[in-house]
């Protein structure tokens, strides 16, 4: 895997770049060499938030975890990566890498819980279909559509460009713009 370590509003020793690579090990079963790796920490008022995103073969896979300490949020960060693996290991198998599961996965106490999770594997209900005219709109516009529903995003017609985007409101705060890429 290709990893990248950025820091915001914090510096990043090389001790943290060794823990982030040995415990990214724990994922390099499920892809590929080339597989990028992004991992992102931001200190803010006294919490450390570590985000994990990692593209491969089309596939993209996040988490992202804050604590008091940015070890205890890289942690948690591969632990939820591994559990959204596994979680879905069926549905992913064309994406991963071939022999992903049939080595023995070498467990930490607290991941024996995702397998007897794993073995109830259920399939996506899909519980209410909506249907509802696009129309071209510039991002401004979207976003106070977005606000004047309620909704925490909202699919628009991109005025600019004609391709559909996707305004959504962000945890922190802003907003965030999804547009396909080619």
């Amino acid at each position: 895997m290709n990893i990248t370590i950025t820091g915001r509003k914090t510096s990043i020793r090389d001790s943290f770049k060794e823990r982030v690579e040995k415990k990214l090990k724990k994922l390099d079963r499920f892809f590929e060499e080339d597989a990028r790796v992004v991992v992102t920490v931001t200190n803010e008022q006294g919490r450390e938030t570590v985000e994990v995103a990692i593209t491969a073969d089309g596939m993209f896979c996040r988490a992202e975890k804050s604590a008091p300490g940015r070890e205890e949020a890289l942690d948690a960060c591969v632990d939820a990566l591994f559990r959204q693996i596994v979680r879905n290991k069926k549905k992913l198998s064309r994406r991963l890498r071939k022999d992903a599961f049939q080595q023995p996965l070498e467990l930490e106490p607290h991941d024996s819980a995702v397998l007897e999770q794993e073995a109830e594997e259920e399939e996506y209900e899909v519980v209410r279909v909506k249907r509802f005219p696009v129309k071209p709109m510039d991002v401004q516009e979207a976003i106070l559509e977005m606000n004047m529903t309620g909704h925490n995003f909202y699919v628009f017609r991109n005025a600019e460009d004609g391709e559909i985007n996707v305004v959504y409101r962000r945890s922190g705060s802003g907003y965030g713009l999804i547009e396909p890429q080619e």
